[in-house]
């Protein structure tokens, strides 16, 4: 399915204990919690670069419509552990942490043109349940317990809601650097997964048409030998 596979060093883990973390923090004092983590373009030109990747480990707003923050986050763990796990096992450590990478800092830069800020698991939300969807399209989830949907379609919504919003939103709205982001992301995993599959249909013919020379070439020696006797 990819290119290369890494070894799974299982850093999902830390990934999980950061959203714990950070929303601890969050939950004890958000405005401050805003202004030390959130992504802000003067605030990392002064010299304070770990906004660059704090920023994705808060639960925006006042959470998703009516949900309070501690379901946000419970939702995003859950999201974040069963789509990362599969996908860090599939793909290895290395390659999961760049993708995490990509995608992040390339909100961070396309926010930092537009002069937006920037708050919330953006990572999680759209660039993991896409690429989530892509290898393990007939997954089926279970909204709310007992609403069967399959992640691919899960994927198509997120993906136009995310474009509606960066099409339609006002100023100051991050959805496009929010896409942008996603798109970057969403392309690193395919420079690293479709070569995978061509190589892997390649090679296999490859091997179908060796074993078939073989047979074919043991084949009409035995019979001239037989020939010949």
């Amino acid at each position: 399915m990819f290119r290369k596979r890494g070894e799974n060093l299982h850093s999902i883990f830390i990934f999980l204990f950061l959203n714990v973390a950070f929303f601890f923090l969050e939950y004890q004092d958000g405005p401050r919690f805003t202004m030390l983590f959130g992504f802000d373009r003067a605030s990392v030109q002064a010299g304070q670069w770990w906004r660059l990747l704090t920023y994705q480990f808060a639960q925006t707003g006042g959470g998703w419509l009516f949900f309070p923050k501690p379901v946000v986050l419970f939702f995003t763990l859950l999201i974040l552990y069963l789509m990362g796990s599969a996908i860090e096992e599939e793909w290895g450590t290395a390659n999961f942490v760049t993708l995490f990478l990509v995608s992040t800092l390339a909100t961070a830069g396309v926010a930092a043109w537009l002069n937006v800020g920037l708050l919330g698991s953006f990572f999680v939300n759209y660039t993991l349940l896409f690429v989530y969807a892509t290898v393990f399209p007939e997954q089926t989830f279970y909204l709310f317990a007992f609403i069967p949907i399959r992640v691919r379609w899960l994927a198509y919504i997120s993906a136009g809601v995310l474009a509606w919003g960066a099409l339609f939103s006002g100023a100051g709205n991050p959805n496009i650097a929010v896409a942008a982001g996603a798109l970057a992301g969403y392309v690193y995993f395919l420079l690293h997964r479709t070569p995978a599959v061509r190589f892997t249909r390649a090679k296999t013919a490859a091997r179908r048409a060796e074993k078939l020379t073989a047979f074919v070439t043991a084949r009409t020696h035995a019979e001239s030998k037989s020939d010949c006797a």
